[in-house]
């Protein structure tokens, strides 16, 4: 394949990509497949996609693990790429700008939510537009969207991210979901220069917490079950470690912090960690979408005031803030590049807890692979 898109004679075209099948015959394994793209309209711009970031999310919904999952399924919502042509009505961006794609590719643009910048929240007939695996058209007309893994994608300029030329593009797409998965809850809450915040679970999301938290002024300490994650957290920016195994550390520490950023993907208990906060702090819950492992101690809870809470990403303009922030304090995820081809094993690893921190794919790699096909 060239890299060139392959144009047919309606408003679609053909291009290639990685996708699950989901069929019974291990359907849940990404493969090379053709999807149809619609061309783009006058206010969309189509992005040639350089590099993808891989997200525990993706891994998700290619198992079907929330039970939501349209087959095919091509994930990806950590995107970076280059525009390639732009409609007659988009002036925020040209061809060749270095432009990013988040978790949402549109939304209804007229409920109170989006009206206030929070289309993660779209109150519309069928809510916000995914990147991937959600109703192309806010009215449900179609559905089944392809995301990131695959060589072109075509977007909504409103929905298109400017990326500051300061941050390394090859390392910036997880921002687009881990970043704003973070930041969004540490300035919802109003962490500040002085908190004492713990950021729960050091992996793709908890470092970037640990960043950003840092940034933000906040003394941080890295709750971690892994005591090899130790140094790792500390060159993150983190003032200190605590391993949640330790009860006798977890001891010490209780009624410590203003403010718990949790991003444990898996069920886990919830308690142990209300017990590390604050009168009135705050543990926000970022990696689970799903039940806590036992239910939760109201006693833990009421006591002394305390607040659980949950997050998803952020909105668009919010998005924007993340990136710009990133750039202002020079705060990049640390990344591991891959081929295409490894995606797979890659999902086996992020599984198993093997990689440090967050993969990110090379996107020359599927056109090469489409290639040598």
């Amino acid at each position: 394949m060239s890299n060139t898109i392959i144009f047919d004679e309606s408003k679609k075209f053909v291009t290639k990509a990685y996708g699950a099948s989901g069929n019974i015959f291990g359907g849940k394994t990404l493969e090379p497949i053709e999807i149809e793209r619609y061309k783009p309209k006058v206010d969309e711009v189509l992005i040639e996609i350089l590099y993808c970031g891989v997200c525990h999310s993706d891994i998700h919904q290619v198992n079907n693990d929330w039970n939501n999952t349209i087959y095919p399924c091509v994930p990806g919502h950590e995107i970076i790429g280059k525009v390639i042509e732009a409609g007659s009505g988009v002036s925020k961006f040209s061809v060749n700008d270095i432009v990013g794609v988040g978790c949402m590719i549109d939304s209804c643009q007229e409920c109170k939510s989006c009206q206030d910048g929070q289309e993660q929240f779209c109150l519309g007939p069928v809510a916000q537009t995914m990147t991937y695996n959600g109703y192309f058209k806010p009215d449900g007309s179609d559905y089944n969207t392809f995301g990131g893994f695959s060589t072109h994608i075509v977007v909504k300029d409103s929905f298109v991210l400017s990326i500051p030329n300061s941050l390394k593009y090859s390392a910036a797409a997880p921002i687009l979901c881990a970043g704003v998965t973070t930041y969004s809850p540490l300035k919802h809450w109003g962490v500040k220069r002085g908190d004492s915040v713990g950021i729960i679970g050091i992996g793709g999301l908890g470092h970037m917490g640990v960043m950003i938290a840092r940034a933000m002024g906040a003394k941080v300490t890295a709750i971690t079950t892994k005591e090899e994650k130790r140094s790792l957290a500390l060159e993150l920016g983190a003032d200190d470690v605590l391993i949640s195994e330790d009860e006798k550390a977890m001891k010490a520490k209780e009624t410590s912090f203003d403010f718990l950023l949790c991003t444990i993907p898996e069920s886990f208990d919830i308690t142990p960690y209300i017990s590390l906060l604050a009168p009135r702090g705050t543990i926000v819950t970022v990696g689970l979408l799903g039940p806590y492992k036992s239910p939760t101690n109201n006693m833990e809870v009421a006591k002394f005031g305390r607040s659980v809470a949950g997050s998803l990403i952020g909105g668009i303009a919010e998005t924007q803030e993340v990136l710009d922030f990133c750039a202002e304090h020079n705060i990049l995820p640390q990344v591991e590049m891959i081929d295409i081809k490894d995606i797979n094993k890659a999902f086996d690893k992020i599984k198993d807890e093997e990689v440090r921190f967050r993969y990110v794919i090379d996107m020359e790699s599927l056109k090469v692979d489409s290639e040598k096909a």
